[in-house]
């Protein structure tokens, strides 16, 4: 959670209890315009004409929250604990500019101070959703202090669901071949497409050791289990191991690490995957977030090396909090997926795609959110049996919300939908998958 989120999470409740002293009442029209501009999200034109006159407006206590204010929706730290601190001197009791002041002295790297101003604020007479959300961010300070430490994380959830089509085939068992002269032919029962329930059970850990404030080792660990009621040849397993390095400086940090992965159904071997992926992460400010990564990646299907690849991925995508709790974020990726034996082109294929989603909260305990996705694949042969080169385009829909009942438990309901549309006939399908998930952070 960033400051900014947070401080657009307050309602108008809490706006009303900090500023409800009568010098605000009789504030000025420079004061009041301002303050209106922030709220209609143009801090940075409120802080250009607020600067203009903080040479002789310097010490009114009204003039300097709203500077405060305006400073630290622009980026302007330094200057928002000028006049955030300059308030406090003539009105020590006004919780809005002490917890405008937490949240400069975080952005500005000072942890300690920032916790101890929160903590000043929460014992003051405020709205009951204002002291939840501090709450909250003094629980997020302590995240990021850990986070400047050596620490172990770990994680344990289960879900139920159903699923709509567990082994992902077409609907119609019916299909015509093309190599065979157009002879039609009717899929096996489990070739097609398959309804059942499911439920599963997942775990992770995730370790980081800090050998300075810039240079840390990272890793983690992590499986899932899916059982089926039904068709248990389709219960399915994944266990994913992780390993590498992370460097901060300034706004941007740099993660390099090895990964391993395996896929298996019906206690088989799938997929084996081994590879390495490097990630930079640039913050402009505390709201937003640039991440680019390129992962390259080694693919071997036990039993069918026929299969076997070699995948490459680059993409980027961007995050932004937004006035009242939303956050929204897309990105776009391309690659390739490149076939290991020789003649076999229409195993291999290139790949570009892009996602954006959105989550907004409702309040200090409940979440919703919503993401979709595209992704087009070209294959680069024409297949044997269908003769035709192979085009897939698959659309993803995810619909759920987060529930905090307790701290570090998360209750998410969600609704999925997945559409792959495809010229070859085994490889259309879509699916429906509704489930629960509730997990236990440690």
């Amino acid at each position: 959670m960033s400051f900014k989120r947070f401080f657009f999470q307050m309602s108008a409740a809490w706006l009303a209890a900090v500023f409800s002293c009568a010098a605000y009442a009789e504030a000025d029209a420079l004061v009041r315009e301002s303050l209106a501009l922030v709220e209609q999200g143009k801090a940075q034109q409120a802080f250009d004409q607020l600067a203009t006159a903080e040479a002789s407006r310097a010490g009114d206590p009204d003039f300097d929250t709203v500077l405060g204010i305006a400073a630290n929706d622009t980026g302007q730290f330094t200057r928002a604990v000028f006049a955030l601190e300059r308030v406090l001197t003539v009105q020590p009791g006004n919780s809005r500019a002490r917890a405008e002041l937490g949240r400069a002295l975080f952005s500005l790297g000072d942890n300690q101070a920032a916790r101890q101003v929160l903590q000043e604020t929460k014992r003051d007479d405020i709205p009951p959703e204002a002291a939840r959300k501090i709450d909250e961010f003094l629980q997020a300070i302590d995240r990021n202090e850990e986070a400047a430490r050596s620490s172990i994380r770990g994680y344990l959830e289960g879900s139920i669901g159903s699923d709509s089509n567990i082994n992902s085939g077409p609907g119609n068992a019916n299909v015509a071949v093309p190599s065979l002269g157009g002879l039609v032919l009717t899929l096996s029962p489990t070739s097609v497409k398959l309804k059942d329930s499911f439920y599963s059970v997942g775990a992770g850990v995730s370790g980081r050791f800090v050998i300075d404030p810039r240079l840390s080792l990272i890793a983690s660990a992590s499986g899932n289990y899916r059982f089926n009621n039904d068709y248990n040849d389709f219960d399915t397993n994944q266990f994913d191991i992780s390993a590498g390095a992370s460097y901060k400086v300034g706004k941007d940090e740099y993660t390099a690490a090895a990964q391993i992965g395996t896929f298996s159904a019906d206690n088989r071997g799938v997929r084996d995957q081994r590879g390495v992926v490097g990630e930079w992460t640039h913050r402009p400010d505390a709201a937003s977030q640039w991440t680019s990564y390129l992962q390259l990646s080694t693919l071997r299907y036990p039993g069918q090396s026929l299969r076997d690849a070699e995948r490459y991925v680059l993409g980027t995508s961007y995050a932004r909090a937004f006035r009242a709790g939303l956050l929204a974020f897309g990105g776009v990726y391309a690659g390739t997926e490149n076939e290991r034996a020789a003649n076999v082109p229409h195993l291999g294929h290139r790949l570009a795609g892009l996602r954006a989603g959105l989550q907004q909260t409702v309040n200090a305990d409940v979440d919703v959110f919503g993401n979709a996705g595209y992704e087009e694949r070209r294959y680069g042969g024409a297949d044997p049996l269908f003769l035709v080169t192979r085009r897939d385009k698959q659309t993803s829909l995810n619909l759920g919300l987060t529930w905090v009942p307790f701290v570090n438990w998360r209750v998410t309901p969600q609704w999925s939908l997945l559409r792959t549309d495809s010229n070859i006939a085994i490889s259309d399908f879509s699916k429906r998958v509704f489930s629960v998930t509730v997990r236990r952070d440690f």
